[in-house]
């Protein structure tokens, strides 16, 4: 798997590329603001990004708009961002835009290089990993919503799940219920957001997407 990193601090962007590559992944380009990350991207044409949200030269949200940069000139990059901060535009303007291979994890809840792996494994393939303290703040933030308001309780924890990257049957794992009442929870959250069956489009993503969008305002 080949891999850009964009991080401004020296030592964490060092320390990444000696993990990646001792893990057998090929770093091909690590830079430390959002315009070398776009030549990068452009030059290795990579398997995936990691990138932090803030960076040079206001250290607000260049990670965010040289991602969703880099998505419109490599549709369909994985990006995974690896921040310090919970960022509702990376939910808005990146996740929202309905697209696949995503992932944002908290720098200092990342415990163990292999949950960092696997979830940069799980982006690359096309999945979602993001962080639960991310699920819980974009919750605790967002707009109320006429259709997410219809989810039960229980629906809200099978969605928060979802959004993390977990399939059904560590889905039930977590939340102790059986992998049959897994899915009816997920028939039911499509049904409430409106979410039909659609060759085109992945229902679990779209429901994902729905919720965050949802933490706008």
């Amino acid at each position: 798997m080949r891999i850009v990193i964009a991080e401004d601090d020296t030592l964490l962007r060092e320390g990444l590329t000696l993990v990646l590559n001792s893990q057998g992944m090929e770093v091909v380009a690590a830079v430390a603001d959002g315009d070398r990350f776009l030549e990068a991207v452009a030059e290795h044409r990579p398997d995936v990004a990691v990138l932090d949200v803030r960076m040079p030269p206001t250290y607000t949200d260049e990670g965010i708009r040289a991602a969703v940069a880099a998505r419109k000139t490599r549709p369909g990059l994985p990006v995974l961002v690896l921040s310090a901060y919970v960022e509702r535009t990376f939910a808005t303007e990146l996740l929202v835009a309905g697209a696949r291979g995503v992932g944002y994890l908290l720098k200092e809840r990342v415990g163990r290089v292999s949950e960092f792996t696997e979830a940069l494994h799980r982006v690359a393939d096309g999945g979602a990993a993001i962080d639960p303290e991310v699920v819980s703040q974009l919750f605790a933030r967002r707009r109320e919503s006429d259709r997410l308001e219809l989810l039960t309780p229980r629906e809200r924890e099978v969605l928060a799940a979802m959004a993390e990257g977990l399939g059904n049957t560590a889905i039930g794992s977590r939340l102790c219920i059986t992998g049959n009442a897994v899915h009816k929870h997920i028939r039911s959250i499509f049904a409430k957001l409106e979410l039909p069956p659609d060759d085109t489009s992945d229902r679990r993503v779209a429901a994902v997407l729905h919720y965050l969008e949802g933490s706008r305002g």
